[in-house]
């Protein structure tokens, strides 16, 4: 029973906390008026309910309804005016003025009776000598009116006698000689009160007048009767949006707070809600009666109640900035304990359990605190506030700030706790106003050195981490100003010790190289503190790091810009750039606390031409030229470094213009001397690696001299050429992989990709493009088809080239999809522009785009389905890049197309078939694998512009020059140039072209568009060559290996096989180009429309590695599935290492029965039915009655174990009946794989069963709709499998992976035949015969080897030879023969079926970003450490269970002890699955939860039972550790294979 509110709203908080129980109340009513009132309370709930949805919304919505009641529909206009000056008039008029409208109605029975009605109630109400069961009576009725009433009804209602007798009978009755109230007349009459201020709020101004305030602050003083102190807080709520300062005046702060303990959190809410409401906006004459209760407030922040704590910090908020002007009432706040109240909220922990907005607002009360209290500082400095700011900007992501100065309203964590850093340090600039305050907190800080060390230590490194992190500018501007500050006001000695284990100079160089002026000047700044506190200190690490460097070129760029002429044309340079802003944002006032006036209206502190000037002086000053060549001995690596890289370059292109290879050893020596100095003693700064032109050196000389070509011509590409690259790459291999046996961590392949890591970081080439303010709107498209579109559309003009003569103009402005390649912009063309249709086509063009907005107003809503049809299934080919050469080869004609695309894959070339129209923008030819949107993006990119996808941006008009495109020469179609490319070196037992790494520097290109003059391309290229050297080291050494006991140099074949030290994929993640892509794919444009930057899918396709795991699988989700299936808050769900949850609920769901008993054929029928469907499969077995989460996590854990049995004929390692085994832990005929699942050989003379294919067919379905579902499998593939899945060639070093005993004879005796083609090409006749060659002391002949694949007697191999057995002299036929049918030819038929049925679902090339471990990851989840800890952080206890619990304790414990089997057994009994999701038991969804669980029988004998669907489990209290690990192994052995209710 509701026994307070009279609907829902009442609560602001939305509680479904139920009101106290009827016993709660005071026993001092008697029988008879207690049911009366429990009558009245029911009469009153009813009608709640009945108008719950007619309740006007709180705060904001409430506004509107305040101001006039003259709105009203009724005739009588002036009425509403009646009642508020119903004050100097008598009741009887009132009554007699709701009469009136009797005859006045509609004619509804609203309007019929409503006015005798309420006069005839409050009449009964204010009646003297009534009964107390009448005016019960009365009041009942009249609270149920009420209830029903909007405030279009208060001219019915006589407010003035209703306030006056209702408040009469709140007070207790006792004035004019009437009888005193009961407490049930007290509560109906304060509800009744209630009721009428909610449906009127001009009735607020009645009460107060005859004096109600007063009445409740006493009752809430001295709580009689609990019920009424409820009802209370409840009409204060009510009251007090409309007549806060009078409630403020009447003392309602401290009587609402008084015994607010003792009320239940729903009516806590609303008493907070209350106090809200009056401290919105203070006057300074009331400041006292808030200041005298802020101590009850700040207790209230200790509230578990997380709605209270949110209406109580929406309290302080407010006071705070009520008093933000007056010094004294800030200090007094301080005194009553706010910042230590406050401080501790906001730590990494609160932030935690409080929204975003609160949070941010809780900071920046104690940056306004601290703007004008120096109480405020001390306290700050006292408790420590450095470490809180260090945690808020740990926690946060820096990289994901605003483009731009925020507003107001888009103020976050990092922008106020930046602000509260710099109002702590004041700052050195001191404005006039602040200078007293800035003397003062100066003051504080020499006073007290301490203040400033402990703060400095907390927070400088992470303001640096954040700088080289790429934080943008704003974000750069607040971290580089609290650092000037902090080195301002430092000491020598203190700034010394404060830097000494951070690298300042490296973060100035990072700074000098940014953009932004106010960025600049504050880096200068620093400069010039430290250059004037500790020079001997700086000068030399700012020459080694670049700054010196970086105010050169900062120089020179002034004189360039004063050299060169200004634009021409004002109009044209808005109309070619229209995304770059003609005035930089001002970010000066950006952090300042005060909000007075806005940053845009305020000057500038940086004038014209200020900031060349100062690094003038900062150069002429501290880095004069004696001053610099006196430091120059510490660039002497940089000139070793230049001098061998000089050599590298002549000797490369010497080496290409001769016919023979020369100098190679002493190339070679050079080489190795150059990767030695990354090793060397003196450290190679992040300036010197990059300006000593290592990189490019290094890949100009293994490219043969090719990569430094400006043309891309290959026809002089021989077999030298290959030959040549491939003894440098081999070598360059080597010198990588030494110091291999001292760990990864000391190779030298691992220190170059540290520095190439460190190179890329401090070159900022690709620039996060933010959309300003984007809401999804309807808009109208024109290309690639007229519909109605939820993303906006960009405006292009089509311009017909000067020269081009074959085609008709077409001038029209049409708005084009963001996600409409260029192929679509031909479709819609070509028809208008063509001379064969021009005529009636540029006729019809203009009506067509004018009819545009009468299109949509018409019918906005018929196209509203369209959008994601064809243009989203468009972008996903397209950024992905898989074949970006494919949409055109369709299109065009088979001679056109004949052999280019082949080429182009080969070769990398980035032109694709060009059909019929060619574009260009700004006289550069557009990729027609690249979407225009990008291609005007990018073109910001590369001028410098600071884009931002605002208003303006989408208003302008973009022009595109087209034109007949150029038929492709015929010279280019043959691919007899590449020959030597494709050729396998069989010399070398290796497939060196698959590698692509070298494939790469044959070429001297990577396919990637980024501009190859950028600095960035050379390092992405190292960058791609190291990673494939990592990827394949085992390959590469196994080789080397082999070569080395052909010559000799290894006798013994146990040798062969090399310890290979792998460098961790992690090494080569760029942390910043990964903050970058998720920042970007938060983006909520790219999130609706999967359109990104061309630098994201660029990256992603050529160095998918340089991305982490989590944000490869967030594009993956993205570019794969699109935003129709994988919505922006699942990927903010996911973030971290939870990626495999469940998708939003809004999804739809497929429902279905499967056969426990013949789990194949039922996944066969389910997937052909819904494999391709966006739907999610949930499972119901049959005659069971379980269904959703768990069973459906079941069922794709019965189809892997299916999959592994043998007799399907589907793997390697089956075994016959009588052979199987029972050891493994899923059933006794399952196929005993101990490296993995690979697939059997299946000889191409023999038909392939169809069962067979019909079977790997399935498998593809079962794991394509499992990575689009987030399932998880329990099916162990090998990781040469996995390799076959994302399309990579194997070799003979593969088989290693699956079947280590075959790859070792057959990697021996492919050693053997290396050694006697080496013995065969000795000129001397002294060396051993090749005859006499042997296999550990045994002839080839005499090993009976019949020429038939090991393992499988039936696959006989073709021979050309007449022997039926291996000899010496086909022995490499035969490794060569058994290698092919093992992973090539034998599987082929297997994987063509697997992969056609993987394709129904998404494409498989989307999956090529991921590496073969990280894709097992995806499908088979992973297998947690289960430590103590780690269990108790993430697994909930709830309903009887805490985590302290001795239930839950010997629970934990058993979980550690469990072995692997018991433990996959738990999961599965728990989830329906034995493997964790990716990400461990912190991303399981929804959280492991562990209940209590109660039981009418005996604990003791009772059984642990779960909800799969909830991963929910009920476990009794067990009396002991060994009882709960009997019934819990009793429970998950016996429990399996079934769902049904527990």
């Amino acid at each position: 029973m509701d026994r307070c509110r009279k609907r829902p709203d009442s609560d602001p908080g939305g509680s479904a906390d139920p009101e106290p129980p009827a016993d709660k109340r005071p026993c001092t009513a008697d029988q008879s008026t207690s049911a009366v009132a429990m009558a009245a309370d029911v009469a009153a709930a009813t009608a709640a309910a009945a108008v719950a949805a007619a309740a006007p919304a709180p705060a904001e919505q409430q506004a509107p309804l305040d101001m006039d009641t003259s709105s009203s529909g009724h005739a009588g206009d002036g009425d509403g005016d009646v009642d508020a000056d119903d004050g100097d008039g008598d009741d009887g008029d009132d009554g007699d003025g709701g009469s009136s409208y009797e005859s006045d109605g509609d004619g509804s029975v609203r309007a019929g009776g409503g006015g005798g009605k309420f006069s005839r109630m409050v009449a009964a109400v204010e009646a003297d000598g009534a009964g107390t069961d009448a005016v019960l009576a009365a009041l009942t009725e009249l609270c149920e009116a009420l209830s029903f009433c909007t405030e279009d009804d208060g001219g019915y209602i006589p407010t003035e006698a209703a306030a006056k007798a209702l408040v009469r009978l709140a007070g207790g009755g006792g004035d004019g000689g009437g009888a005193v109230a009961s407490p049930d007349e007290m509560l109906l009459a304060v509800r009744a009160i209630t009721y009428l201020c909610d449906a009127m709020p001009r009735a607020a101004d009645a009460v107060v007048r005859h004096g109600l305030l007063p009445v409740l602050c006493s009752r809430l003083l001295a709580i009689e009767y609990l019920d009424v102190a409820e009802q209370c807080l409840q009409a204060f709520e009510k009251i007090s949006r409309r007549k806060p300062t009078q409630c403020l005046q009447a003392g309602m702060i401290t009587a609402v707070l008084a015994y607010i303990d003792f009320f239940a959190s729903s009516i806590q809410r609303v008493a907070v809600s209350a106090v809200a409401n009056v401290c919105k906006k203070i006057p300074a004459e009331c400041s006292q009666f808030v200041i005298d209760s802020v101590p009850m407030l700040c207790n209230l922040l200790q509230s578990e109640d997380k709605m209270v704590v949110e209406k109580v910090a929406a309290c302080l908020i407010s006071i705070v900035d009520s008093f933000s002007g007056s010094v004294e009432l800030l200090d007094q706040l301080c005194h009553q304990g706010v910042v230590e109240k406050v401080l501790p909220l906001i730590n990494t922990g609160g932030i935690a359990s409080l929204s975003a907005s609160t949070c941010s607002n809780l900071i920046g009360l104690l940056a306004k605190l601290a703007c004008t209290s120096l109480v405020a500082v001390k306290s700050l400095f006292e408790l420590n506030v450095g470490s809180t700011i260090r945690g808020i900007l740990v926690s946060s992501d820096l990289s994901h700030g605003m483009p731009y100065l925020p507003s107001e309203n888009q103020n976050n964590q990092v922008n106020e706790a930046l602000k509260l850093a710099i109002q702590l340090i004041p700052s050195v600039a001191r404005d006039v106003e602040d200078t007293h305050m800035v003397l003062a907190k100066e003051k504080i800080i020499v006073d007290e050195p301490r203040f400033l060390c402990q703060f400095s230590r907390d927070i400088l490194p992470v303001l640096i981490k954040a700088v080289n992190s790429g934080a943008n500018s704003y974000i750069c501007y607040g971290c580089s100003s609290v650092v000037n500050n902090i080195c301002y006001f430092s000491k020598p000695e203190m700034l010394q010790d404060l830097l000494k284990e951070t690298n300042i100079s490296s973060f100035l160089a990072g700074l000098l190289s940014r953009k932004d002026h106010h960025v600049l000047i504050s880096s200068l700044k620093i400069i010039e503190i430290l250059m004037q506190k500790l020079p001997d200190a700086y000068l030399g690490s700012f020459i080694k790091e670049g700054v010196v460097y970086a105010v050169e070129a900062l120089l020179m760029q002034d004189d360039c810009s004063k050299s060169s002429p200004p634009p021409s044309d004002g109009t044209e340079q808005s109309e070619n750039q229209p995304a770059i802003r003609s005035k930089p944002t001002c970010f000066c006032y950006a952090f300042d606390s005060r909000r007075s006036e806005s940053a845009e209206t305020r000057t500038c502190r940086i004038g014209q031409g200020n900031l060349f000037n100062f690094a003038r002086h900062v150069k002429t000053t501290y880095f004069t030229a004696e001053a610099v060549s006196s430091e120059m001995g510490l660039t002497e690596i940089l000139q070793k470094l230049k001098t061998c890289c000089a050599v590298l370059n002549d000797s490369a292109d010497k080496s290409l213009n001769q016919d023979g290879l020369q100098n190679e050893e002493h190339l070679s020596n050079i080489l190795s001397e150059v990767m030695m100095e990354l090793h060397g003693g003196e450290t190679m700064t992040t300036f010197e690696f990059l300006e000593s032109g290592l990189v490019k050196s290094l890949l100009n000389y293994l490219s043969n001299g090719i990569y430094l070509q400006v043309d891309d011509n290959l026809k002089d590409h021989n077999a030298d050429h290959f030959y040549a690259v491939l003894k440098r790459f081999q070598s360059f291999a080597h010198i990588c992989f030494s110091r291999m046996e001292q760990g990864w961590g000391d190779m030298l392949l691992t220190l170059l990709v540290r520095k190439l890591q460190s190179a890329l970081t401090s070159i900022d080439n690709f620039p996060v493009i933010m959309s300003h303010n984007f809401k999804p709107r309807n808009n109208i498209s024109d290309i690639p088809i007229r519909h109605s579109t939820i993303t906006p559309c960009i405006r292009v003009r089509f311009k017909k080239d000067e020269d081009e003569t074959n085609l008709s103009s077409y001038d029209s402005a049409v708005n084009l999809e963001i996600s409409s390649s260029l192929n679509s912009i031909e479709q819609f063309l070509w028809p208008k522009v063509s001379t064969s249709t021009s005529d009636q086509d540029t006729e019809s063009s203009p009506t067509s785009v004018a009819s545009e907005s009468k299109y949509a107003e018409d019918d906005p809503q018929e196209r509203d389905s369209s959008p994601d049809s064809s243009p989203p299934s468009e972008g996903i080919t397209r950024e992905n890049q898989n074949s970006p050469v494919e949409p055109c080869a369709k299109k065009g004609s088979s001679s056109s197309a004949g052999g280019q695309p082949e080429r182009n894959k080969v070769i990398g070339t980035d032109r694709a078939v060009q059909p019929k129209l060619a574009f260009s923008l700004k006289g550069k030819e557009l990729d027609r694998s690249v979407t225009l949107y990008q291609s005007i993006l990018q073109d910001q990119i590369n001028v410098g512009a600071d884009v931002i996808l605002d208003t303006q941006f989408w208003r302008s008009v973009h022009d595109v020059t087209f034109r007949m495109a150029a038929n492709p020469e015929k010279d280019d179609c043959p691919d007899s140039s590449n020959a030597p490319i494709s050729t396998n070196d069989s010399k070398t037992g290796l497939m060196w072209q698959a590698l692509p790494s070298f494939s790469s520097l044959l070429l001297g290109k990577i396919s990637c568009k980024i501009d190859r003059s950028s600095p960035s391309y050379d390092i992405l290229f190292m960058l791609k060559v190291l990673e494939g050297l990592n990827r394949f080291s085992f390959h590469l050494v196994s080789n080397e290996r082999n070569h080395a006991f052909a010559q000799g140099r290894i006798t013994n074949l146990d040798d062969l096989k090399p310890s290979v030290s792998s460098v961790p994929l992690q090494e080569f993640v760029s942390a910043k180009l990964t903050d970058k892509l998720e920042q970007q794919m938060h983006d909520p444009l790219v999130s609706r429309s999967r359109c990104l930057p061309l630098w994201c899918t660029e990256l992603m396709s050529t160095c998918p590695f340089l991305f982490s795991f989590e944000a490869r699988w967030k594009y993956f989700q993205l570019t794969a599935f699109g935003s129709s299936s994988i919505q922006h808050g699942h990927m903010r769900d996911t973030s971290g290492n939870n990626i495999a949850t469940e998708r939003s609920p809004s999804f739809s769901r497929k429902k279905f029965k499967v056969d426990r008993n013949d789990i194949l054929v039922s996944a066969a029928k389910v997937m052909r039915s819904y494999a391709r469907s966006n739907a999610l499969l949930e499972v119901e077995y049959e005659e069971e009655v379980g269904t959703g989460l768990g069973p459906t996590m079941e069922f794709y854990t019965l189809i892997s174990h299916e999959f592994q049995k043998s007799g399907l004929g589907m793997w390697r390692g089956e075994l016959p009946c009588e052979a199987r085994t029972d050891k493994t832990h899923i059933g006794p005929r399952t196929v005993v794989a101990p490296n993995g699942l690979f697939p059997r050989p299946w000889s191409a003379s023999v038909e392939l069963p169809s069962e067979v294919k019909n079977r790997f067919h399935l498998l593809g379905l079962v794991l394509a709709k499992a990575i689009k579902d987030g399932r998880i499998l329990d099916i162990p593939f090998s990781k040469a499998f996995y390799k076959l899945i994302l399309g990579q060639e194997l070799n003979i070093y593969d088989i290693n992976s699956f079947d280590p005993e075959l790859a070792t004879t057959l990697m021996e005796f492919k050693a053997l035949t290396c050694q006697r083609k080496y013995l065969e090409s000795c000129s001397t006749k002294e060396c051993q015969s090749p005859s006499d060659l042997s296999y550990r002391g045994c002839r080839i002949e005499d090993l009976a080897i019949d020429f038939t694949v090991p393992g499988y007697p039936e696959y006989v191999l073709s021979l050309e030879s007449s022997s039926d057995n291996v000899t010496a002299e086909n022995l490499e036929e035969y490794v060569s023969f058994v290698v092919e049918a093992t992973v090539k030819n034998g599987i082929s038929r297997q994987l063509e079926a697997f992969k056609s049925g993987f394709s129904q679902v998404f494409p498989l090339s989307t999956l090529q970003v991921f590496s073969e471990d990280e894709l097992e990851r995806l499908l088979c989840g992973e297998q947690d450490n289960w430590d103590f800890l780690k269990l108790v952080d993430h697994i909930k206890f709830d309903h009887g269970y805490t985590s302290s619990s001795p239930a839950v304790i010997n629970l934990l414990e058993i979980i550690q002890e469990f072995g692997c089997h018991e433990r996959r057994a738990f999961l599965q009994f728990i989830t329906g699955s034995p493997r964790l999701p990716p990400g461990g038991l912190a991303a399981l969804n929804p959280n492991l939860t562990v209940v209590r669980k109660h039981s009418n029988n005996d604990a003791e004998d009772d059984l642990p039972s779960v909800m799969t669907c909830a991963n929910y489990l009920k476990l009794p209290a067990y009396c002991s550790k060994e009882r709960m690990r009997e019934k819990l192994l009793y429970a998950i052995t016996e429990g399996q294979g079934s769902f049904h209710l527990s």
